[in-house]
């Protein structure tokens, strides 16, 4: 059964009514929600059990029949990526997400498919059946990623003090920001603060405002489902 909540400040009216339909441990709606809060749009919450979809995701995304869905004025956009451009260019008023600039935009959208790609190697590792090979091909990609987001920091301090969170911010550390959970699940060591040493202080970084604290899943409730997650895999491999 889905669940709501209200996320609001200030009165919303029907007109301009947003409502995020997700999943709370999804990386992809953490995304979402990030890019709603930061940049100040009020919205209503409605948790979605993926294993028993709702008409209201059958009807909103008919073609892949998954969460993250935004539905403004009773329109639906589909896709994390989509969705945060979206928000960016609907409502100007807040921090800007994404620059204003061509080439910066570039830039930005260049490196947050490449995350993508590293959280995708990442959440691979989960259901490998050759975790080795699989955690072999997330550091190589992950390295370049190191090396890549030095562009974004040439001083090398990722710090967000006197700046606006973008959206590289919201994608490194919904890709990063639950490791520790992840890796007391699974065993498995995903983010060395010697071998990424700027990663890692950037995603400690924006864990400390109360922002990301309210938004990033619960430790404890994330190790819960992830050994269950695990578990299952076990036994249906070994079936």
């Amino acid at each position: 059964m889905s669940s709501q909540k209200k996320y609001q400040r200030g009165k919303m009216g029907e007109e301009n009514k947003v409502t995020l339909h997700g999943m709370w441990l999804s990386p992809y709606v953490k995304r979402v929600e990030l890019a709603l809060k930061v940049k100040g749009i009020p919205f209503e919450y409605v948790e979605e059990d993926l294993s028993n979809k709702s008409p209201l995701i059958l009807k909103y995304n008919p073609i892949h029949k998954k969460v993250p869905i935004l539905v403004h004025n009773g329109k639906p956009v589909n896709e994390s990526f989509v969705i945060v451009e979206y928000i960016d260019e609907t409502w100007k008023n807040g921090p800007q997400l994404l620059p204003e600039d061509p080439y910066e935009r570039t830039k930005v959208r260049f490196w947050a498919a490449y995350i993508q790609q590293v959280m995708e190697c990442m959440l691979n590792i989960f259901t490998a059946e050759d975790q080795k090979k699989a955690c072999k091909e997330f550091h190589q990609k992950f390295s370049v990623l190191e090396d890549g987001m030095k562009t974004f920091f040439p001083g090398g301090n990722p710090k967000i003090e006197n700046r606006n969170i973008g959206l590289v911010d919201i994608w490194i550390v919904v890709a990063f920001g639950m490791c520790k959970a992840q890796e007391e699940a699974f065993g498995v060591n995903f983010l060395d603060p010697e071998k990424a040493p700027l990663i890692s202080s950037w995603v400690n970084s924006l864990l400390e405002l109360p922002l990301l604290k309210e938004t990033i899943p619960n430790h404890n409730k994330a190790v819960s489902f992830l050994r269950v997650f695990k578990e299952r895999r076990t036994n249906a491999q070994t079936h």
